[in-house]
This record gives structure tokens, sequence and C-alpha cells, in this order.
């Protein structure tokens, strides 16, 4: 087994946003600085990092001179330029490796990889034109949502179609865009899996956790989910095995749709997850401090749940209600410092927490 990072460690960080300044946070708490690398200005990540490198992703000579400045790198975000990536990977290990980005960077790679694993998914299709769209909307119907196949999140980048005579109107929107049809799912709820795998292939994961989106953006998640003791089984079983076909090493996210047939995968991510913040106030050990663990090649944490906990993110003007959340009982805060308040923006998230009851 490699030897973890020794204390005093530099984590090298990809992206400023709030996820790297959480795991920056849990880096220092295992005795590690971190480094950031970010393009834009004044990073929430920033506040509480040891270095920050503001340089875009295609500046060699900055990414050349953060790679040799640190031990191991990861990254807060999936979409990463492939040139910035090959050029970091010749100086410094990245983790999860590249075989995960590739994956995740692009919807429909992700789909037929969760399909040869032997994973349901939704219903979906290539749709490189016009033409493709319509004979995927005979074969795939209606209601269905046109995706871009790279770079959407929180509901960007992606048109529904509730009937045919929509679809040429969405295909406009995004055109310029590879795209993928993707059919509706009919399912109960959306959980998610947050789940770590070491250097050392150990697999560790949280509790599922019940989600709730509005506009394309996620609002909630609660433990306990709303699952029967098979349905958690498979969920963390399913999660297992997406780790260990990607011999991953990091914390990934799996979003499932709950459905009278089964589970059914939503989607990927390779890196911590707004739906595992319920971690840092429900377990021992978060979602951040496993990433890290896993990346410096400590042992991973158990993930046990000593809490139930409500996950409620705070977007846009959600942060004015700060002051009355300070002052609930049991609510943590987690605000992210940022300078700007925007609608759809995520400012913060709260933690609701309660005694644990037996999922």
């Amino acid at each position: 087994m490699t030897s973890p990072l020794p204390p005093g460690s530099t984590i090298g960080i990809i992206g400023g946003g709030q996820l790297g300044r959480m795991l920056s946070v849990a880096a220092a708490r295992l005795g590690y600085r971190s480094h950031i690398f970010e393009p834009g200005a004044n990073p929430p990540a920033g506040d509480v990092a040891h270095a920050v490198t503001t340089a875009a992703y295609d500046d060699a000579k900055a990414l050349r001179a953060f790679a040799e400045a640190v031990d191991v790198i990861t990254y807060e975000f999936e979409n990463i330029p492939t040139g910035a990536l090959d050029l970091l990977q010749e100086v410094k290990p990245i983790r999860p490796g590249r075989e995960a980005l590739r994956i995740s960077q692009d919807r429909l790679t992700e789909k037929d990889f969760l399909r040869d694993l032997g994973l349901a998914t939704a219903p979906y299709a290539d749709v490189p034109d016009a033409a493709a769209l319509t004979a995927a909307m005979e074969e795939i119907g209606a209601p269905a949502i046109l995706k871009t196949r790279r770079f959407g999140y929180d509901g960007k980048g992606q048109a529904r179609i509730a009937s045919v005579s929509e679809a040429a109107a969405a295909f406009e929107e995004l055109s310029g865009s590879a795209l993928i049809l993707e059919g509706f799912v009919d399912f109960s709820t959306e959980v998610s899996v947050i789940a770590a795998r070491g250097l050392d292939g150990s697999v560790a994961c949280f509790d599922p956790g019940e989600n709730v989106h509005r506009e394309g953006i996620l609002r909630t998640t609660t433990v306990p989910a709303r699952l029967s003791a098979a349905q958690r089984t498979d969920a963390v079983l399913l999660a297992a095995r997406i780790l260990n076909a990607l011999d991953y090493v990091g914390v990934l996210g799996v979003e499932l749709f709950v459905t009278p047939q089964g589970l059914v995968v939503n989607e990927i991510a390779p890196r911590v997850h707004n739906s595992g913040h319920w971690t840092q106030n429900g377990c021992a050990v978060d979602q951040f401090e496993q990433h890290i663990r896993a990346v410096a090649g400590w042992p991973l944490g158990d993930g046990q749940r000593h809490s139930d906990v409500r996950m409620e993110n705070l977007i846009g003007d959600d942060l004015d209600g700060v002051p009355e959340l300070a002052a609930t009982t049991h609510a943590a805060l987690h605000l992210y410092g940022k300078a700007e308040v925007k609608a759809g923006r995520k400012m913060g998230h709260v933690n609701h927490v309660l005694p644990a009851t037996k999922a």
C-alpha cells in the first residue's frame, strides 16, 4: 500500500468554488495545506487556502508551476479542459483519475458506460442533427429532455420537450452543441449515494439521501431517505460497482431514480457532491474529509450516520433568511463567502440536525 502523504503536504485543488472551499477546510483539519487553481479572481476557496493561482486553464506556465508546488491534484468540478489535465498529469498524480473525468464530461459516454455495466438508465439517443432528433423522438417519445452532451449543470444546457411539435424549437435553442435526448423516467423519489474508494481499493458509502429539485437546482437532501432495506443495499452496491469499474480514488456522487422496476441511474459526479453536504453534521467523517483521506492515501472513515439531517440549499435571496436560521435550534449554517448574490446562485446551505432514527 502507498504511504499516506505526510503532514504539511499540499493538496492541489482545481476550482475555487464552494466545494473547493470545503475541501480546503477538510484538508486543514488533517494537517494539510491546500493550493487552489482558479481562473476567476477572489474565489470562495481562496479565503481558506494556503495559496491560490489565478490563471486560465490554457496557461501552460501557470499550470506547471501549480503542479510543481503541490503533492497531489484533485478537483471540485468535472469540466476541466483536456489539455490542462494532460500537462498536470505529467507532473503530479491526479485523483480521481482521468477515466472518471472522460466518462462524466460527456452525457452520452456516461450513459453508455452505465449501460455496459448492466445498470438501468433513462432511455437515450445521440442527436447529432435534426434528422436524428426526429428519429429519437419516434423511438423515445414525449415528454423528453434534450440536453447538451457537455457542460450542463443546475438545469442549464437542456430543454424540455412536452410534445413532438416542440422538438424543432428545442433543437434550435441548443444548436451548436453535441446533444443527447433522454426520455422521462416515472419515479417516486430521487436519491443519491455519496461513495468513496481509497488507494487500497477499499470502499465506504454514506447513507442514501432523498433529493428534491426545483427548476433544475437541488433544494433539499434528507436522510434517512424513504427506502426499503433492500433498496438501500442495492443503492450502495450499485455505487460500489461504479467505483470499482473506474478504479476510482476519491468521493463520487451517484444520483438515482427510485422506480417500481428498481433503481435507475440518473448521473454520476466524480467529486464531492451537493447532496452530500448533510454529512458535515450527520457523520463523524464528512464527504470532504473522506475525499481528502482517499486522495492522500489515508484509511477511509466508515461514514456511519449519527444524526438525521435535512440539508437545505440557500440560493440567491435565501441569504436574507440567515439571521432567522442562525437563531433556529439544531440548524448548522455553512456560508460560502460569495461577494455577490445572484438569482439561482448557491450562497450556502443549512443542515437541520435531529437525533438519528433507524433507517
